[in-house]
C-alpha cells in the first residue's frame, strides 16, 4: 500500500506489531539523554543489575541545569542551586559507570541536546530518535521519527533499546506560497498552532509539506518541527531532500565515503508516496502570515503583531490567562512594555537565529530598563558566532552574551525572570511561571525579540529590517 513518510519509518522499526491489547515494540536508533530525566532511569538499572543495552546508540550532554555564566570547575555550580548542581555531577558518574559518550563540561561539543544532535550529524533521516524531553520532535526536520519520552521510558530504552508505542494517526500540514519579508519559521509554527489549537495534533504525527517548507533551510525546519508538541502532536516530520543532505554532508557522525552514497540513496526513498493518504490535513497560506506573538499562557493564544488581543467570548480560563499576562483585549500586544528579552532555547538558538537578531541590533542599543540575554544553543554555535563577530554586536547593543544551555527557556539554571516581569522569548512555552514564579512570557521570533529589545515595547520587526 502507498505509505507516508511516517509510515515508512514506523514500519521499518517495528519489532513486534501492535495488537488490540498490546502496543507495538519499536526499535530505537538513537537515544539522546541529559541530566534532568536520567537519574531515576540509571538507578533502575542499578537496582536490577542491568547494563545499558546499546551505549553506542546513546549520546549524552548537559544542558537543562547548566549555568550560562562562565564556570571554571564543578565548585562553581553552586550558582545554579544544589539540585541542579547534583544533577550535573550525577550525570558524570552515570555516564562513566555505564560507558556512555558524554559531552560534558569540558567538551567543545556540549550544548542543548536538540542542537548538538543535528550539528554532529547524529540525527539522520529515517532514524527513530527519543529523548526525555518534549521537544525531541526537532529532529523530525531531517525525516526522523523523533519524540519525547518519560523517565520510566528512558529506563526502558537504556535497558532494551526498544519502546512500547501505539501507532499514531497522520496529519498533513500543507504550507503553500512564500513567507513575506520579516516573517520566519517561528511565526509560521505559531500561526499553525493558533489555527489548529494546542490539541489539534493530539494522537497524530504531523508531516509539514509544501512550497514554503521546501524553501526553508534546515535550521528553520528544526524550528517548525520543534514546536509540534505544542500543537499536541506526538512528533513532526519533514521529508529529507537535497537541503537535508547538504546539511549533513561531512559532519562528524554522518556516514562518509561509500556509506554516504548508500545512505543518501536510502534516505531519498523515505519521501511519502504520491498517492499516500493522511488521516487529516490542514492548509496554510504562507503569503498571508505576519510576525506572530503570544498573548496568553499557552502557545495557541497567539495573534499577528498588529492585531488586537481577542476577548475570549466569556471563557473563564481565557480571562484568567489574560489577567495573568496583564494584557487588555481589543489592543495589540505592541502596547506592552518589555522587561527582559531572551534569545535562545532549542527552538531558536542556532546561527541563523543569532544572525537575525544581530542584523536588527547592529548599530542600535537595547532600550533603557530592558535586560537582554543571548544564549547560543551549543559551544559550536558560540564559537562560530564569535568568529563572525556577533558577540561584539550583541555586547555593543547592551545585551548579555552567554555560554550555551537551555537558560531562560525553563528557568531551572539560575536564569529567571522576576514576578510580574514580561519577557519576550524565542523559546517554546509560555505557561504560568515557566520562566520564573509569576513571570510573564511572550513567545516570538528572534527578529521580533530583537526589535522589542530596541523599542522597549513589543515591536514589529519589519520596520527594523535593512535592505
Amino acid at each position: 500500500m502507498p505509505q507516508t513518510l511516517f509510515e515508512k519509518v514506523w514500519n521499518q522499526h517495528v519489532v513486534v506489531p501492535e495488537t488490540a491489547d498490546t502496543p507495538a515494540v519499536l526499535y530505537i536508533d538513537l537515544h539522546l539523554i541529559h541530566e534532568v530525566t536520567t537519574p531515576q532511569a540509571f538507578s533502575l538499572l542499578r537496582e536490577r543489575g542491568l547494563p545499558v543495552r546499546r551505549p553506542d546508540r546513546t549520546l549524552a550532554t548537559m544542558d537543562h541545569s547548566t549555568p550560562t555564566t562562565p564556570v571554571n570547575s564543578f565548585k562553581d555550580l553552586a550558582i545554579v542551586g544544589d539540585s541542579a548542581a547534583n544533577q550535573i555531577r550525577q550525570m558524570e558518574i552515570n555516564c562513566r559507570e555505564f560507558g556512555i559518550d558524554l559531552l560534558g563540561f569540558d567538551s567543545e561539543q556540549r550544548g542543548i541536546v536538540h542542537v548538538i544532535g543535528p550539528e554532529l550529524g547524529a540525527t539522520q533521516p529515517g532514524k527513530t530518535i527519543v529523548c526525555g524531553d518534549s521537544h525531541t520532535s526537532t529532529h523530525g526536520a531531517f525525516g526522523a521519527l523523533a519524540f519525547g519520552i518519560g523517565t520510566t521510558e528512558v529506563g526502558h530504552v537504556l535497558a532494551t533499546q526498544c519502546l512500547l508505542q501505539r501507532k499514531p494517526k497522520t496529519l498533513a500540514i500543507n504550507v503553500e506560497g512564500s513567507l513575506p519579508a520579516g516573517v520566519g519559521a517561528k511565526d509560521l509554527i505559531l500561526a499553525i498552532i493558533g489555527q489548529i489549537g494546542v490539541d489539534g495534533g493530539t494522537g497524530h504525527v504531523i508531516e509539514y509539506r509544501g512550497e514554503a517548507i521546501r524553501a526553508m533551510d534546515m535550521e528553520a525546519r528544526m524550528t517548525v518541527c520543534n514546536m509540534s508538541i505544542e500543537g499536541g502532536a506526538r512528533a513532526g516530520m519533514i521529508a529529507p531532500d537535497d537541503t537535508t543532505f547538504e546539511y549533513l554532508a561531512g559532519r562528524e557522525r554522518s556516514p562518509s565515503g561509500a556509506e554516504w552514497t548508500t545512505a543518501v540513496e536510502r534516505w531519498r526513498a523515505l519521501c511519502g508516496d504520491d498517492d499516500a493518504r493522511f488521516d487529516n490535513s490542514v492548509d496554510i497560506d504562507a503569503g498571508a502570515l505576519k510576525p506572530m506573538v503570544t498573548f496568553g499562557t499557552n502557545p495557541g493564544m497567539v495573534v499577528g503583531i498588529d492585531e488586537p488581543v481577542p476577548d475570549g467570548s466569556g471563557d473563564s480560563n481565557f480571562r484568567k490567562a489574560l489577567d495573568y499576562m496583564q494584557v487588555e483585549t481589543g489592543k495589540p500586544m505592541t502596547e506592552n512594555a518589555v522587561d527582559i528579552v531572551f534569545i535562545g532555547s532549542c527552538t531558536n538558538s542556532r546561527m541563523s537565529d543569532l544572525e537575525q537578531a544581530a542584523a536588527i541590533l547592529e548599530g542600535r542599543r537595547v532600550a533603557d530598563g530592558v535586560r537582554m540575554l543571548v544564549v547560543p544553543g551549543s559551544q559550536q554555535v558560540k564559537h562560530e558566532a564569535e568568529a563572525k563577530g556577533l558577540d561584539r554586536v550583541f555586547a555593543a547593543a547592551g545585551a548579555e552574551w552567554r555560554e550555551s544551555g537551555c537558560s531562560m527557556c525553563l528557568g531551572m539554571n539560575g536564569d529567571t525572570a522576576g514576578s510580574g516581569q514580561l519577557t519576550v522569548s524565542t523559546s517554546n512555552r509560555n505557561f504560568e511561571g515557566r520562566q520564573g514564579v509569576g513571570a510573564r512570557t511572550v513567545l516570538a521570533s528572534p527578529a521580533t525579540a530583537a526589535a522589542s529589545a530596541v523599542h522597549g515595547r513589543i515591536a514589529d520587526p519589519r520596520p527594523y529590517l535593512r535592505s
